[in-house]
């Protein structure tokens, strides 16, 4: 019988055995970590007749933790900036943010997550949205993709001030659409 193996000379040998144990631990230890941030970048995109104004934050906090796909993400609404003072005082004021300060997320990712080294991949999270002291079951969709830096989550989606019982604001007949555009562009490093 012959001897059909391979005889790879000492250096491939390391690194065909390197490799194959990245492809096999790798993964895994990934999986297990937490990954978390203190400063995501979230922002809405409101309007009013004729006009567009946008609010941003750089405070969004949360957590992906990959062991058991758990998303859990929060942030203090008077953090948001539109550039004009008033305007941020009246959002404040709709929003009754001495009353409800924060808007949450808390979920699950439902769908697989590759941790392959920079490959963005689609992902949808399913769970409960809290806002204004409404409570609510959603769906969102974003993205997911892991590097050197960490792990990098975008999303967007429509947000309907109604539905968590926000009058949006006024002045006179002109009033802000109760749909707001929301995006969230997050850097989360590995929790130490």
């Amino acid at each position: 019988m012959r001897d059909l193996r391979i005889r790879l000379p000492p250096v491939a040998a390391i690194a065909a055995a390197a490799a194959i144990a990245a492809a096999v631990f790798a993964p895994a230890s990934v999986l297990a970590q937490t990954f978390s941030t203190e400063e995501g970048h979230a922002e809405f995109k409101s309007k009013v007749p004729l006009h567009t104004f946008t609010g941003t934050s750089d405070r969004l906090v949360g957590q992906v933790v990959l062991a058991d796909s758990t998303v859990d993400f929060y942030i203090d609404l008077t953090t948001f900036k539109t550039g004009i003072g008033k305007r941020d005082k009246d959002m404040r004021k709709s929003l009754e943010t001495d009353d409800y300060p924060f808007a949450e997320f808390f979920g699950k990712l439902v769908t697989p997550f590759d941790t392959l080294i920079g490959v963005e991949q689609v992902a949808v999270v399913r769970g409960d949205f809290s806002m204004h002291g409404v409570t609510r079951a959603v769906e969102l969709s974003g993205t997911l993709r892991i590097d050197d830096e960490g792990l990098h989550l975008s999303a967007e989606w429509k947000l309907n001030l109604e539905d968590y019982d926000i009058v949006p604001p006024s002045l006179l007949i002109i009033k802000v659409d109760e749909v707001q555009e929301v995006r969230i562009d997050v850097l989360m490093r590995l929790k130490q």
